[in-house]
């Protein structure tokens, strides 16, 4: 059976979740990724309101396999400033006060996994931030001193996070994503090292933040076979000619056409979908493909209607014998 195509409901935010479970089920998907803090109240505690949760998702005919903290768990390890006013709850960001801030955000991630369990769904996907991301360039230069010190400050935040997300039997896959403690897969093995490779800590698999920056995004499924925990299917389009703004993106929006990349609609980009559901199935991945829809230049219905239709399309199970296995006699 092919495997779930589901809708990331967070660039979905300015919808209720109803009226975003009424355009999935129209444009074919399977189920819904809940974001947070828009389509779910982690502090809500009464059952009934999981359970209403549940019971719209069904009326819809649609299933939930995960929840996501993107913008909470950002907060967590970085170095906080005025920019994470803008995406984070009031509660969250309180008095600004850094240190603050980031308590009250591991705080709401355990609230996650709990609110996860009520809903029966294993997997949180989301950011953990970084304390050394700023310092990604190396000049003026960087002590391995310094980068040791940003993965342990890394694991004393978020070891007891997952050790509560393991007392729930709940997951958290790490979005690997510049900004955050993983952004390609060397940095993406540092970080398992540093929490000695928590049973609670994997990946969401997300393809476009690793072929623009010339990470071979393919192989990043063999090496982390075990800790793939989720799949967002996104594209991204980067230049074979030299542009104006190179590949740190500059100070310019998303879509400026003057970008070395861009994320573009499932197929209109340049990352081969076709590898990435071969190297799946070779690591028996049966979790959803989950549309995380970006493309600054195209309506977003449109987009996630031909992006539902383009992965479903494209899936396709593991074979269960061998092409040539009655050949003989």
């Amino acid at each position: 059976m092919p495997r779930l195509v589901t809708l990331y409901s967070l660039q979905w935010g300015d919808l209720s979740l109803e009226e975003v479970c009424i355009k999935a089920k129209g444009f074919g998907y399977d189920g819904i990724e809940l974001g947070l803090p828009t389509h779910l109240d982690v502090h809500q505690t009464d059952p009934l309101y999981y359970k209403g949760i549940k019971e719209l998702l069904e009326k819809h005919g649609l299933q939930l396999r995960t929840i996501s903290t993107h913008l909470v768990g950002q907060a967590v390890c970085d170095k906080i400033d005025e920019r994470h006013k803008e995406i984070l709850p009031d509660y969250i960001w309180g008095d600004g006060d850094p240190e603050g801030v980031r308590q009250r955000a591991a705080k709401e991630l355990v609230l996650t996994a709990r609110a996860a369990k009520e809903l029966r769904v294993d997997t949180v996907v989301g950011f953990t931030g970084s304390p050394i991301w700023h310092l990604l360039y190396s000049f003026p230069p960087v002590s391995q001193s310094t980068i040791d010190e940003g993965y342990r400050d890394f694991a004393r935040r978020f070891t007891p996070i997952l050790e509560k997300f393991k007392e729930m039997g709940v997951r958290f896959a790490l979005e690997v994503h510049p900004t955050e403690i993983a952004f390609d897969t060397f940095s993406a093995r540092k970080a398992l090292e540093a929490i000695e490779y928590h049973p609670a800590f994997g990946f969401n698999y997300d393809p476009s933040h690793l072929g623009y920056q010339g990470v071979d995004y393919v192989d990043f499924i063999y090496q982390f076979h075990d800790r793939i925990f989720h799949v967002h299917m996104k594209d991204v389009y980067w230049s074979d000619m030299p542009k104006q703004v190179g590949v740190f993106g500059g100070h310019v929006p998303f879509g400026d056409p003057r970008r070395y990349w861009n994320f573009r609609s499932l197929g209109r980009g340049k990352i081969n979908f076709e590898e990435i559901i071969r190297a799946l199935n070779a690591i028996d991945y049966q979790g959803p493909l989950s549309i995380e829809w970006e493309d600054s230049a195209m309506d977003r219905e449109h987009g996630a209607r031909e992006s539902c239709e383009f992965t479903k399309r494209l899936d396709f199970q593991l074979s269960g014998h061998a092409f040539d296995a009655f050949f003989g006699k």
